[in-house]
């Protein structure tokens, strides 16, 4: 079985860290070329107590994106989903924790919707803000 700090330590061996809490921990990985990608990882738990992990990572400001697009683009059949939370218009992946492959089961979703955050980001804004 696969703990929350399990996670945790994977993602601080391997990615610098920007923000972190308890529950919730915010990184950077290096995209293509000169581009980078944040992205949030947070401990999640539904109504049953069963324990999730839950990989964002930002495309865009909500009110400076074209929404339609955005949501296009998200449902392209690819590693996750689309959101708008504080603002922001996420990407987000959902995985329960309980016997986590770390490697496969959050590395491999990881490395995907980072990828296809910052190609959406790309396509969206023209910049790099995330």
């Amino acid at each position: 079985m696969t703990s929350w700090v399990e996670v945790i330590n994977y993602v601080r061996v391997r990615y610098e860290v920007l923000e972190e809490t308890d529950d919730w921990l915010r990184f950077r990985l290096e995209t293509d070329g000169e581009r980078t990608q944040q992205v949030s990882v947070h401990h999640v738990s539904d109504l049953g107590g069963a324990a999730w992990v839950e990989i964002s990572s930002p495309v865009g400001r909500a009110d400076d994106v074209d929404l339609r697009r955005f949501l296009e683009f998200a449902g392209e059949p690819q590693v996750g989903g689309a959101a708008v939370v504080d603002g922001l218009a996420l990407l987000k992946h959902v995985v329960p924790l309980e016997d986590l492959s770390v490697r496969e089961e959050f590395e491999r979703p990881l490395a995907l919707l980072v990828s296809r955050a910052d190609a959406i980001e790309h396509e969206l804004t023209s910049r790099d803000h995330f």
